[in-house]
């Protein structure tokens, strides 16, 4: 079990405004584009990234941050054995990614995801 990345989810009411500051002042390029959310990575790096969120379209509330593990399955069980606050159920999206949230002990909301082949 593990991260492989870490990912800050800024509340953006119009991402795709915030998107052309992010791209054309900051210089990051875009590498998803799902209209109600944006992320932006570092110039020739997928790594460094961030997301811009208006509402997320799939859940009930919106993340404060995105986690994305090894094994998703693994992280929720986890969870569940902590006594942690599941506010999305292990779900399966359409763009490739399977994820739940988790409320942070204070209080974060936290998208812990695993993209899927």
């Amino acid at each position: 079990m593990g991260a492989k990345r870490i990912v800050p989810d800024f509340h953006a009411p119009d991402p795709q405004a915030s998107r052309r500051f992010y791209e054309e002042v900051i210089g990051l390029e875009t590498v998803m584009d799902q209209g109600w959310i944006v992320t932006l990575a570092a110039t020739g790096s997928a790594t460094p990234q961030i997301s811009l969120v208006s509402r997320d379209a799939t859940a009930p509330v919106d993340a404060d941050v995105s986690i994305e593990v090894e094994d998703v399955d693994e992280v929720h069980a986890k969870a569940m054995e902590f006594g942690s606050e599941i506010v999305h159920p292990l779900t399966d999206e359409p763009w490739g990614v399977r994820r739940f949230f988790v409320r942070g002990p204070d209080g974060q909301v936290v998208n812990v995801l695993e993209h899927k082949s």
